[in-house]
């Protein structure tokens, strides 16, 4: 029987990073005052975990700074229990869908990935712009392209990010099937490429071109602006296609990746190296001198002996 039961565990599918469509459910919006507190607290931490101050240390602090007629005070409680727990935010979030998305999990599951490159404080600087556009309502096609820029920029994994996003509360059943069937496809068609064929000015192109039985994409999802961009973003990076859309139509940039400051570790190390030149100096003296190298205090007390001369021993 416990066979069994163990076999039958095994083949149920498995969780893709947290995520299962089988069993989540789209979570309904949250109020605007709770997207607000949202975006102070990521981007307090984002300013404030430069300082090299330890995470729990600040989530206690912004706490007493968040607004206690929201929930975002007891969802702090919990990430701090599993911060203490267990050593993780992602962990806490995966538990707390119905007030945090999953695209959001999804962020800072990357970001704690041990074989990842993606930085927290660039996870935090995501999430703290992502939610100042939930705040303000934007429309689902900033959003879209906001998510998928931040993932496309530093490197994140498509099939998991884009399954996050299709179980984004902002997104309608419309949109969500369109990125559950944008996730299949994207590796063999470019983003531009799918962006052109669900915009109206590939309506409109079909038309100029007098053909009669002219069929509306379906979904149709973008306007004309965003169809022509698209079209003239094909075959080149897609980087270039958000910087377009920020241009032209002055959609919501992601943050992007920071270099690494390597001067800020240039001193410290320079002071390191300073010291062991001293301690070098200093056996060389030791050595020019008569009585030579003292390594009696290179040793632990009482731990070694230093070997009698056999002149000293009467024979």
């Amino acid at each position: 029987m416990r066979q069994r039961r163990l076999a039958q565990r095994d083949a149920r599918p498995q969780p893709i990073s947290g995520i299962q469509l089988t069993q989540i459910r789209r979570e309904p919006m949250l109020a605007k005052e709770e997207y607000v507190e949202q975006a102070y607290l990521f981007k307090s931490l984002c300013e404030r975990t430069s300082s090299n101050e330890p995470i729990q240390d600040l989530l206690v602090k912004l706490k007493e700074e968040l607004l206690v007629t929201t929930k975002l005070p007891m969802a702090v409680d919990f990430i701090l229990a599993e911060l203490n727990h267990n050593g993780t935010m992602a962990s806490a979030l995966r538990r707390m869908l119905h007030y945090f998305t999953h695209f959001q999990t999804f962020l800072i599951e990357e970001a704690e990935r041990e074989s990842g490159r993606f930085d927290i404080l660039t996870a935090f600087a995501i999430l703290h712009r992502e939610s100042e556009l939930r705040a303000k309502q934007i429309g689902c096609s900033a959003i879209f392209f906001y998510q998928f820029e931040a993932i496309c920029r530093n490197r994140l994994r498509y099939d998991y990010g884009l399954q996050a996003m299709s179980l984004d509360p902002v997104y309608d059943e419309v949109w969500k099937k369109w990125i559950l069937a944008a996730r299949k496809k994207i590796e063999a068609v470019g983003l531009a490429d799918l962006i052109y064929v669900h915009s109206e000015h590939y309506v409109a192109q079909q038309r100029r071109l007098h053909r009669d039985a002219v069929e509306t994409p379906d979904p149709l999802l973008f306007g004309d602006q965003e169809g022509k961009i698209a079209l003239a973003n094909r075959n080149k990076d897609q980087t270039y296609l958000f910087s377009a859309l920020q241009r032209q139509l002055d959609y919501p940039a992601a943050p992007k990746p920071k270099k690494r400051d390597e001067t800020i570790d240039l001193l410290p190390r320079m002071l390191r190296q300073i010291e062991r030149l001293e301690v070098r100096v200093k056996l060389l003296e030791e050595e020019q001198r008569e009585s030579g190298i003292d390594l009696s205090k290179f040793m632990e007390p009482g731990k070694y002996k230093l070997p009698e001369d056999e002149d000293d021993n009467p024979s």
